[in-house]
């Protein structure tokens, strides 16, 4: 996570203290990797001229093919999120420091994007907000069309259970409670009743493998076995959008491939996913990168552009 500047609880501190209770309670159609592949295939990415910059400010750069594809694929319908011109600024004495600087992003139903930056690029702010767990300074941030900048916290809770599902690195189950119960959870609190939350919960279970250790506790299972867990709850409400916070970042390699092989198969059956990651070689599992840093998007391309930067 970014060093936060005199911010609110992290998001793993606010997903315990805020997403599982009432008042604060907190993941849809097809990839388009083909349709990606072949109109950047017909274009060389081309990054456009600099603007004028001040001493040190990142360039920020632009793939035209990219662009081009994103108007033609997705030309009149509704983003499922929507930056407009976000700043997220906090104060160190008399320094104004601006950990969202201008940022303008849409994120269409069916893309699989990471966010990328370094410790303290902004990447974390910029989850926060998506995430509703934080509102913007300045700007507007829509949310499946809803604008969720002036809301309030009940509200961010609100729209955070009914669309978003949370997957981060440490897991968050609760260790007193079996399997099922941790993925019962936000069900519970969203009001759904016990038989249908059983059957839900179970059915998420069976989709990530683990239906046959719903009576087993976190601390029976492995790391990766943990993550899976998490991904179930995520998924266990139906969301619109499943947001990944650095979610291989407490596995080894080998599970971190089996979580990443099993976001891009969630993806591929429709599942909206934004994934956040410090980690360049996590960010390629991804179909779209956006890389941030100093608080601005510095790219915003298709994964094979972005990998032949590095």
């Amino acid at each position: 996570m970014d060093g936060g500047y005199g911010s609110r609880d992290s998001s793993s501190e606010k997903f315990l203290k805020g997403k599982f209770t009432p008042e604060k309670n907190v993941a849809e159609t097809s990839g388009e990797d083909s349709k990606r592949t072949s109109a950047l295939d017909s274009s060389k990415a081309a990054a456009p001229a600099s603007a004028e910059r001040e001493p040190g400010e990142p360039e920020a750069v632009s793939s035209e093919a990219f662009l081009r594809y994103q108007e033609e694929t997705y030309s009149g319908k509704e983003p499922l999120i929507e930056l407009r011109d976000i700043y997220k600024i906090y104060y160190m004495g008399d320094e104004e420091i601006h950990a969202s600087d201008g940022i303008s992003l849409k994120i269409w139903r069916g893309e699989f994007v990471a966010i990328v930056g370094k410790s303290g690029s902004g990447k974390s702010t910029l989850m926060n907000i998506i995430g509703a767990l934080d509102t913007p300074t300045e700007g507007e941030y829509l949310l499946g069309g809803e604008d969720t900048s002036e809301m309030t916290d009940d509200e961010l809770a609100e729209i955070r259970n009914k669309m978003i599902g949370f997957i981060f690195q440490q897991y968050n189950l609760l260790p007193k409670l079996d399997l099922l119960e941790n993925v019962e959870l936000p069900l519970q609190y969203a009001g759904v009743p016990a038989a249908e939350r059983k059957e839900r919960a179970l059915a998420s279970l069976d989709r990530v493998g683990l239906k046959g250790k719903w009576k087993s506790f976190p601390n029976q299972l492995s790391g990766g076995q943990q993550q899976r867990v998490s991904i179930a709850r995520a998924l266990a409400g139906d969301p619109s959008l499943i947001l990944a916070d650095e979610p291989t970042g407490a596995l080894d390699s080998k599970t971190s491939r089996e979580v990443l092989n099993f976001l891009k198969k969630l993806n591929e059956e429709g599942n909206t996913i934004v994934m956040i990651t410090h980690d360049p070689s996590i960010a390629m599992n991804a179909g779209r990168v956006v890389q941030v840093m100093d608080g601005k998007i510095t790219f915003d391309g298709d994964v094979k552009e972005y990998a032949a930067k590095l």
